[in-house]
């Protein structure tokens, strides 16, 4: 199934072409792009970290199942869901091309099982697991559960390290200066890191389960003031969200934060029913409406960040 380029109709935030390509995958494919205005219309850059599909071969070739393992660890084509909020918001729009299975971006270069790499660092025993390493879901993902081990060969630590290099580092560095010129400009920014979810399971017999996520690492990255609004749009629009549970956000959110100066991140994640198809494998009946609630949900906090942008502006002292 093809996908038209949201970017390349008409509209008042029509983006025809990405600002910057960065990275490298293989054989020269960029490992993402940032699409976006210069100056920023609005005061929120979304960012895309799991949504990446260039694989290259020889990373297929040493998957034991190259047919299901992708499709389980990518947040599916939640980047065309960004694409079409940047595209009615004027938002800015980080999207990593490079896939999980490669790297994952919303983990910390710490965050590895040592085990699944040929040469562990130093002399001795090789680092402690981080928590996320431990379930098999660190930097390098290892596996999943209901598949098992992902890899057929342990990863050479020379492409650990070209991994962290050509993708991990200057995704981040170019979210970094993607925030730094927003928050310039308005004096205050909003990060937004999409994900999509399996489905939830309700909290009691005959209830709903919440179909959206909202994570801010419980009060660490993101003012409350902000927070409340996520929801009450929500609750509005009749959808229900849940907070921090289960998934309250990761490295992302951790290294990006600044609230003394007025740079707030936020994780929403999606149930992939709301706009996938019932395999869970191509855009949904449900796409266009969840795009259309996303829009709406940009456009109403963007305008909370500009008037806190304004306060911070005014009297930095009193905002941090």
């Amino acid at each position: 199934m093809s996908h038209p380029d949201p970017f390349v109709a008409d509209s008042p935030h029509t983006l025809r072409a990405p600002l910057i390509k960065g990275g490298n995958i293989a054989e020269g494919a960029s490992a993402f792009s940032f699409h976006g205005f210069d100056p920023a219309p609005i005061p929120v850059v979304i960012a895309v970290p799991h949504a990446g599909r260039t694989y290259p071969q020889a990373l297929l070739e040493n998957m034991r199942h190259p047919a299901a393992v992708p499709l389980r660890l990518e947040d599916r084509y939640v980047d065309l869901m960004a694409m079409d909020v940047a595209h009615r918001t004027g938002a800015g729009l980080l999207i990593a091309h490079a896939p999980r299975a490669m790297i994952d971006l919303n983990r910390s270069v710490d965050d590895i099982d040592w085990e699944m790499i040929q040469s562990a660092p130093g002399d001795g025993a090789a680092p402690p697991l981080a928590q996320r390493a431990r379930s098999g879901l660190g930097l390098i993902p290892r596996r999943l559960p209901g598949t098992g081990e992902i890899w057929k060969r342990r990863l050479d630590r020379a492409e650990l390290d070209s991994r962290i290099a050509l993708v991990h580092a200057p995704y981040h560095a170019a979210l970094a200066a993607s925030l730094e010129a927003v928050r310039a400009r308005w004096g205050a920014a909003l990060l937004i890191d999409l994900h999509s979810m399996p489905s939830l399971s309700a909290r009691n017999a005959g209830e709903p389960a919440a179909e959206f996520v909202i994570g801010d690492r419980f009060g660490a990255s993101c003012e409350g003031m902000l927070v409340a609004a996520v929801f009450s749009y929500f609750a509005e629009m009749r959808r229900l969200a849940a907070h921090n549970r289960p998934y309250a956000g990761a490295y992302v959110l951790d290294r990006h934060v600044r609230l003394g100066a007025g740079v707030h991140c936020l994780q929403i994640e999606i149930d992939r029913r709301a706009y996938l198809d019932a395999q869970m494998s191509e855009p949904g009946p449900g796409f266009t409406g969840t795009a259309s609630l996303l829009a709406g949900l940009v456009q109403r906090i963007a305008a909370l960040v500009g008037e806190m942008g304004q306060i911070h502006q005014r009297w930095p002292a009193a905002a941090e």
